[in-house]
This record gives structure tokens, C-alpha cells and sequence, in this order.
């Protein structure tokens, strides 16, 4: 059977951002501040902005939080998406206060009107809609049915909404499928990409705090979007929406599909380093980090195997005794003592 990769899914436009279709994976957050604060709100999407997020959704439970939409929007500059279950009523608030995306499930809204208002409501505006199934949401009849959770009944779970909404004549559809199993989140995206070819947002839910989160979510993430899978990406954290940002910039860089400015290569350390290799690789991490060129630096410990090792950085640093190498494309350019190579690397970063 056919996969619907990521240059072969449909194109959907969430205000002027376009994603399918070969499109670059987009980095998307969430915010953990009360919709209704507009200012708490505003700093924090201003803050995940500045860190390279690309998407923001928000949590709309009440009509206040609705009706913040409009302040929300008029001060940022990404598309902005309300998260919203259940109450139909609060999908067209959010959509006439200015809302970019919704994420509604149609079939947990109620009766056929109230499904055909959303839908009606979210043409007229050019609004695409977001189905969420998660692992641990999905109706009991349809855990019955396919013998438990798993990718047959995620699967099902969202054949359930694409129907409703495509029987409306509405296709401007992203399909989420996440579970906090791993391998049961790769198995639920690969199924779903042999039958549909809507975009899919990516990721690992409730993944858990920042060290072991960040593990979870790369090994998942990384599984699945290097199938060819995923328009979108989230990294759920339960720490500062802006280390979502950090993670899913990293796991994009390393799998070659973004590229966010320099990449850091370091070795590991061993019986050989005699500089303070950990030290140095972290304050060329840290005075990088602002850069927009697309390099990769090498942190060596080992001016024996350093340069070899390392041949395919733009340019890097090989410590030795008191002293170090600096190289680019694995051909050494200086000798440097230890002290002078820092600040003398960065001007040679800096002339690259």
C-alpha cells in the first residue's frame, strides 16, 4: 500500500503559512499562560516567536478566553490556533475574534447542526481545522472493536471526524495521533499516512519533564519524521514552552530537513583530551547560539584525531597540550595556545 509522505500531502494555509506539500516542517507550541490574560499570553508567544516557533496554540475552555482571541492576535506575528473541546459555541467565537486554526474533533461537538455551523463558519473565514485523536481518548466502542489501543483504533478514531467533515465538502483538514507509547505513535502515523493524505502535526504526548521529555519526544519524533512522515511538530514538555522550541530545532537539524543556524559536533572526551574540552564545547555553544549561518563547528579534544574525525565541519578546534588546532574541512590553518583559542576561533567563525 502507498504512503502518503510529506511532499505528497495536501496544502493547507494557516494565515499566510503554508504546510504540506514539501513544505518545511513547521515548529508549533503551546501556551501554559490563561488564554484570558492577554498580557501573560502576548509575552510568552512573543518569547516562543523569538526561540523559532512558528505556530501557537492556545487554550480556549470559556468564552473569555474566546473573545481575548482578538487582542491576542493583533499583537504577534505567527499563526495562532485555539484548542477547543466539546463546545461548539466557543469554535465560532474563536473564529469571529480572529482565530487562525481550530482544533476541534466534529464528532464530539453535538448534533449535525452544530457540526455543519463550525464547518460553514470555518469556510467563510478560510479556517482549517485540526482533528486530535489521542491514545488515550479514543471512544469505547472502537476500543472494542479493534481489540484495544492501538493503531488500528487511532486510525479509526480519526476515519470517524474525516468523514463528517468530508461529507460537508470540507478538506482544509491536519490530523494529529498522538500517544505517549513510542511505538505506538510511529505505528498510528505510518497507518494513518497509507490511507490519507491530509498533513500531519507530529508528536509525543505528555512526554514528561524537560531531561527524560526531550529524550522521549527525539526518539519518537525522530522515528517518525524520518519515515518521510509529518508537516508540523510538537515537543510536550511539562517545563517552559521554549525548551519545545529548542528540541524541536535540534531534532530537525539533526535529521537534515531545517537548518537553524550552526550546527556544534563535540567529541565525548576521553583518556587523551588534555584541555577542558566540556568547558570549551559549552562556550562555543553559548557564543554561537545567536548566529544565523548555516556551519557546523567541531569541538575536538584530540589534536591527533581531531581534524580527521571532524573533516566535514566548516571548521573546527583539535586540543592539545597547552595548545590547539584550528581547522576547516580537516585542514589545519592554525596553532594556537590554549589560552588565545577561544577568542581566536570566534574570529575565525566570524570571517567564515
Amino acid at each position: 500500500m502507498m504512503m502518503y509522505t510529506r511532499e505528497q500531502t495536501r496544502i493547507i494555509k494557516i494565515k499566510d503559512k503554508l504546510i504540506g506539500g514539501g513544505h518545511p516542517v513547521a515548529i508549533q507550541s503551546m501556551t501554559n499562560t490563561k488564554t484570558e490574560d492577554v498580557e501573560a499570553t502576548v509575552e510568552q508567544i512573543l518569547e516562543l516567536e523569538e526561540a523559532g516557533c512558528e505556530i501557537v496554540r492556545v487554550a480556549v475552555p470559556h468564552k473569555a478566553a474566546a473573545e481575548a482571541i482578538d487582542k491576542i492576535v493583533s499583537r504577534i506575528h505567527i499563526p495562532l490556533v485555539a484548542d477547543i473541546h466539546f463546545d461548539y459555541k466557543l469554535a465560532l467565537l474563536a473564529i469571529e475574534n480572529g482565530v487562525n486554526k481550530l482544533r476541534i474533533n466534529p464528532g464530539n461537538i453535538g448534533g449535525r447542526e452544530r457540526v455543519v455551523a463550525v464547518v460553514e463558519k470555518a469556510k467563510a473565514y478560510h479556517i482549517p481545522l485540526r482533528i486530535g485523536v489521542n491514545s488515550g481518548s479514543i471512544e469505547k466502542s472502537i476500543i472494542d472493536k479493534c481489540g484495544g489501543v492501538n493503531a488500528e483504533a487511532m486510525l479509526l478514531g480519526a476515519k470517524s471526524h474525516i468523514d463528517i467533515l468530508e461529507a460537508l465538502d470540507f478538506q482544509d483538514i491536519v490530523v494529529s495521533l498522538k500517544a505517549s507509547n513510542v511505538p505506538l505513535a510511529l505505528k498510528a502515523y505510518t497507518t494513518f499516512a497509507e490511507h490519507y493524505n491530509y498533513p500531519l502535526h507530529v508528536g509525543i504526548t505528555e512526554s514528561g519533564t524537560q531531561y527524560k521529555g526531550t529524550i522521549k519526544s527525539s526518539v519518537g519524533l525522530g522515528a517518525i519524521l524520518s519515515q518521510g512522515i509529518g508537516d508540523t511538530v510538537r515537543v510536550s514538555l511539562s517545563d517552559d514552552p521554549v525548551k519545545e522550541i529548542e528540541c524541536a530545532k535540534a531534532v530537525l537539524q539533526s535529521l537534515e530537513l531545517r537548518q537553524f543556524g550552526p550546527e556544534i559536533i563535540s567529541c565525548p572526551t576521553c583518556g587523551r583530551t588534555q584541555v577542558n574540552l566540556i568547558g570549551l564545547a559549552q562556550k562555543v555553544e553559548e557564543a554561537t547560539k545567536h548566529l544565523k549561518k548555516d556551519i557546523k563547528i567541531a569541538v575536538m579534544g584530540c589534536a591527533v584525531n581531531g581534524p580527521g574525525e571532524a573533516r566535514e565541519a566548516d571548521i573546527g578546534i583539535a586540543g592539545g597540550k597547552g595548545e590547539g588546532l584550528i581547522f576547516k574541512k580537516g585542514q589545519i590553518i592554525k596553532k594556537v595556545r590554549e589560552e588565545e583559542l577561544f577568542e581566536t576561533f570566534m574570529k575565525e567563525i566570524e570571517n567564515l
